[in-house]
């Protein structure tokens, strides 16, 4: 599960919540929460695991910050080798919490099974969720702190966009789901909401399909880095060269870039 949404409108706290409920199931929870790193020191505070003490004890529940050391995106570039360590580890289910998205940090809907979307009354109007690119992303939406004023306008705005959205009879409309995660109420029906999803993936073929997608993106991901950690250390002087003869006019940047992938 990827939860994800603007800074403060309960990420962590819903995080807690969720883990308390499968743990009540006795599932075995992971959770990787990723947090931004200072642009200066470059250093994280990792202060997710603050909100999530009470189940620092428990065996059945593991807890991983990792900080994003510049990386944009909202996760970390280890984030999909994690989630594989976690899987190997026998995880039931793995929670993926954001760093927290701006307008273009999206990643989580190309790593996580199922995106939950947490909006809270009071952090924007519903151009601004638009902007952020939250309806191509949301599996399941959240209103949290939905007993503060404004929640009930933000649960209508919601409702109207996705109902703008163009879908096919058989795609999957997203629910929305009015929580109070710091007092546990709607968290039941968060879950239920996404096993809903889930087993509509799995009578579609899409969930298939999506793991697919996002193992294919994952390997071109480690082929471009190879690619230019290669020319970083074997094509330095020739991509010196290439450069050079692009500032002056002599060849075109397309065709220096051919050269480079000959070469190598």
């Amino acid at each position: 599960m990827g939860l994800t949404g603007a800074p403060g409108v309960g990420k962590s706290t819903t995080a807690t919540s969720l883990v308390r409920a499968l743990r009540a199931r006795g599932q075995r929870v992971g959770v990787l929460a990723v947090d931004p790193s200072s642009p200066f020191s470059g250093g994280a505070l990792l202060g997710d695991r603050v909100r999530m003490q009470e189940h620092a004890l428990d065996r059945d529940v593991y807890i991983r910050s990792m900080a994003t050391r510049g990386h944009l995106g909202g996760l970390a570039v280890a984030t999909p080798q994690a989630l594989r360590a976690f899987d190997s580890a026998g995880f039931d289910t793995v929670i993926v919490e954001t760093v927290g998205v701006g307008q273009s940090e999206l990643e989580v809907a190309e790593t996580a099974d199922t995106v939950i979307v947490l909006l809270a009354p009071g952090m924007g109007d519903g151009i601004q969720a638009a902007k952020a690119g939250i309806l191509e992303i949301g599996d399941v939406f959240v209103v949290n702190k939905s007993d503060r004023d404004g929640a009930q306008a933000l649960v209508r705005e919601l409702r109207t966009m996705i109902a703008l959205a163009e879908r096919s009879p058989q795609d999957w409309k997203p629910p929305i789901v009015s929580t109070v995660a710091h007092e546990n109420r709607g968290i039941e029906d968060l879950l239920e909401a996404v096993e809903r999803f889930r087993a509509s993936q799995a009578e579609t073929g899409r969930g298939q399909r999506r793991r697919v997608a996002r193992a294919r993106r994952e390997v071109e991901s480690i082929a471009f880095a190879r690619l230019r950690a290669d020319l970083r250390l074997n094509g330095e002087a020739r991509l010196e060269d290439l450069a050079e003869a692009v500032s002056r006019g002599e060849l075109d940047a397309y065709t220096a870039a051919d050269r480079v992938l000959v070469d190598l």
